[in-house]
């Protein structure tokens, strides 16, 4: 235990660039030592993952959906976020808005922070009035993995369609290697980035990245900037000790677009590049990541692990965020003056433990850990959002008079929690024969909420709310070939009926939703392992949704339940002439089956931002020695914008296109062209679907990648 006395007394922080009342500090990733990647990096069924398990297990072994893109593939697509990645895996669509740090997603029937859960190398920060907004930058990118379906019991509260955990680049071991990047393209977007690393003694070995991106943007008043560092230290203490310690720091000031609001219920395609928000409108996320990293080869059978972490977010918001067009007067009125501010800091640390071992002559591994964590969490706004025009200022659609912010109510603090987590957890694997495994676990979550809310006279209210879920999964795993494997398992998750850390008093009476999947699938590896293919099915319901009363529309009661049913598949094939081809496609029927809203029954009804399906395909080809190319479909099937069905995002198709040349030894040009046919469609949707947030017009970005 000294070692991890030691471990903790190895936290430090590092002062770099400050924006506004922010300052970073430094975060680690975990602790495998990997080459810088290389333009063909691939990851197989075989390959182990992190995230579908925490015994190290590969997804033939894994009885669950797992999906995995390399940081090389990523960029070698032109995707210019994490976000743009993700939504090229099975069945992941973007629900992504400037109110929710437009990071959100749609799994499985199942939408949003409070859903679909995101890790960075594993560690998760709990979401804050269903907002989170790192990580988005992919220069940084070692790896992707996605876990779909329900994963509570390795990630606790929030994971009920699936858990993207985004792992950035490592510390390795060898010469030191620098990699400069620069690039300029559509709406005056210009890239400047670094990736260097390397060993600097026989113990030591580092890993640096900084990205800046700055644009113009493609709607009106569109500037955007964004600024990622991610530094790494490892230290090699000896052959059975190591320690990470890293960095993250994202501050980021996105394109401010709320939308572009319909007409009479329509859309109108000379409107996509307008911005009808004020002038000096805010939009500015900053966070900062620190961890220290220990991992001990205690004996041949037993290690354990160790990661210790402290991280902040810094959000703020002042917009003019609704534009709803009045029939009656036949205009459009701006409203929704909202001021908002979040401040969040989470320490936390997690110890596990892992043993080979037999069980009743089996071969049999197992792995028992804690966590723990405390959250602070501050929300300043000037709610109850009173509008000084109540009916709206009128706007002119085509020519928008900027305006100033301004609100009837005082921006001022309104409450702040305490939130403490602790859980216990255990995971195991048996091989039951040759060919068949069990793969089981279980956890159990304590949490405890404080809160102050202060009133507009001076008054505070305290509550405090203890809450507890159990959560467990089983799955039997059975390997027809070494290249091909059957599964089938059941896994519960648990959610909060809002942001857990956020709870208002009244969501505190309230208990924790719950949820449960089965799901069988089909893995293989086929023709030399040049291909591979998945298969899943699965059926999950979420039960003790909030739902009002049909016998008296003020009483909420927490009885609502959601069911969703659905079929997956993904191929990946090297095919000859040094083709290659990665395709997916999902379907989905999600539904309420309990649900009322204002008295009026939803039963039936499509939950909204779920779409029935969307498929995805990337074809790439290595022209000669020195040119590859790819081009790439997306589609995303229609969606609804509200509970009652009643307004609907119309499908999209988008396709787009790369290509790189490496033009001198050290040196590769390349061209990316997003939207190639340039077409107009509605990403997602924002103020009950009135209005629509678009996909970027036709562009184009260049590059130019240094090598030494």
């Amino acid at each position: 235990m000294n070692k991890y006395l030691f471990s903790s007394l190895c936290l430090l922080t590092v002062t770099a660039a400050q924006a506004d009342d922010t300052a970073p500090s430094l975060m680690l990733p975990a602790a495998t030592i990997t080459a810088p990647e290389a333009d063909d990096s691939h990851i197989d069924l075989k390959t182990a993952t992190s995230t579908g398990s925490r015994l190290n297990l590969n997804s033939l072994q894994t009885p669950a959906s797992v999906e995995n893109l390399t940081g090389a593939q990523i960029r070698a697509r032109g995707d210019r976020s994490v976000q743009d990645a993700v939504t090229r895996t099975t069945g992941i669509s973007n629900t992504g808005t400037p109110g929710n740090g437009g990071s959100a997603y749609s799994a499985r029937g199942f939408v949003g922070e409070g859903s679909v859960m995101q890790l960075y190398d594993g560690v998760r920060l709990y979401s804050g009035a269903g907002t989170v907004t790192f990580p988005v930058d992919d220069w940084s990118v070692e790896r992707i993995d996605v876990l779909r379906g329900p994963a509570s019991v390795l990630y606790g509260e929030g994971a009920t369609g699936a858990v993207i955990n985004v792992i950035p680049k490592k510390p390795f071991s060898g010469d030191i290697e620098n990699h400069v990047r620069i690039g300029y393209g559509s709406y005056d977007t210009r890239q400047q980035a670094l990736d260097s690393g390397g060993s600097l003694t026989d113990t030591l070995s580092y890993r640096l990245n900084i990205n800046h991106t700055q644009s113009n943007g493609w709607i009106d008043h569109g500037d955007s900037e964004n600024t990622f560092i991610s530094a790494a230290l490892r230290w090699q203490a000896t052959d059975d000790l190591a320690f990470t310690l890293s960095h993250d720091y994202g501050d980021q000031q996105p394109q401010n677009d709320f939308g572009v609001p319909l007409i009479n219920g329509r859309y109108h395609k000379g409107l996509r590049d307008k911005n009808y928000n004020v002038r000096d409108a805010k939009l500015h996320y900053n966070d900062q990541w620190t961890r220290l990293n220990t991992e001990w080869q205690i004996s041949d059978t037993l290690s354990a692990s160790n990661e210790l972490y402290y991280l902040k977010a810094q959000r703020r918001w002042q917009n003019a965020e609704n534009h709803a067009w009045d029939q009656a007067s036949q205009s459009l009125l701006r409203s929704g003056f909202f001021s908002i501010k979040h401040d969040q800091e989470q320490l936390g640390d997690r110890q596990t433990f892992t043993l080979n071992h037999d069980l009743f002559g089996l071969n049999s591994k197992t792995l028992v850990g804690m966590d723990y964590n405390r959250i602070h969490f501050s929300l300043h706004s000037n709610a109850p959002y009173d509008d000084v025009a109540p009916n709206g200022q009128p706007v002119d659609l085509y020519h928008p008079n900027r305006g100033q912010f301004e609100s009837a109510s005082p921006y001022r603090d309104q409450f702040t929690s305490t939130t403490q987590q602790v859980s216990l957890f255990a995971e195991n694997r048996t091989e039951l024969t040759d060919q068949l495994s069990l793969v089981t676990g279980v956890r159990r979550d304590i949490v405890h909420l404080d809160r102050d809310d202060f009133a507009e006279n001076g008054d505070t209210t305290r509550s405090d709310r203890g809450l507890s879920a159990n959560s467990w999964k089983v799955g039997l795993v059975y390997e027809l070939t070494p290249d091909m494997s059957l599964y089938a398992q059941q896994a519960t998750s648990v959610d909060g009926v809002g942001g857990l850390i956020s709870l208002s008093q009244s969501q505190q009476d309230y208990g924790l939703a719950h949820a449960r999947q089965t799901e069988v699938g089909f893995k293989q590896m086929f023709w030399d392992q040049r291909g591979e293919w998945t298969l899943a099915a699965y059926h999950i319901v979420k039960k003790d949704l909030l739902t009002t009363d049909p016998a008296n529309v003020t009483r909420t009661l927490q009885v609502g339940e959601q069911s969703s049913n659905g079929l997956e598949a993904s191929l990946d094939l090297q095919l000859p002439n040094r083709w290659a081809l990665q395709a997916n496609a999902s379907i989905v029927r999600a539904q309420y089956d309990t649900f009322n809203e204002d008295g009026v029954s939803r039963k039936g009804n499509r939950p909204t931002d779920v779409p029935r399906r969307t498929a995805n395909l990337w074809v790439s080809k290595v022209i000669t020695d020195d040119v590859n190319a790819g081009a790439g479909v997306r589609y995303v099937d229609a969606r609804y914008a509200d509970t009652a069905n009643s307004v609907e995002l119309p499908s999209y198709t988008v396709v787009d296109a790369t290509v790189s040349w490496h033009a001198l030894p050290n040196t590769t040009l390349g061209v990316r062209l997003n939207n190639l046919f340039n077409r107009q469609y509605a990403v997602t949707q924002y103020n009950g679907g009135q209005q629509w947030i678009m996909g970027e017009p036709r562009s184009f970005f260049v590059t130019a990648d240094y090598a030494f």
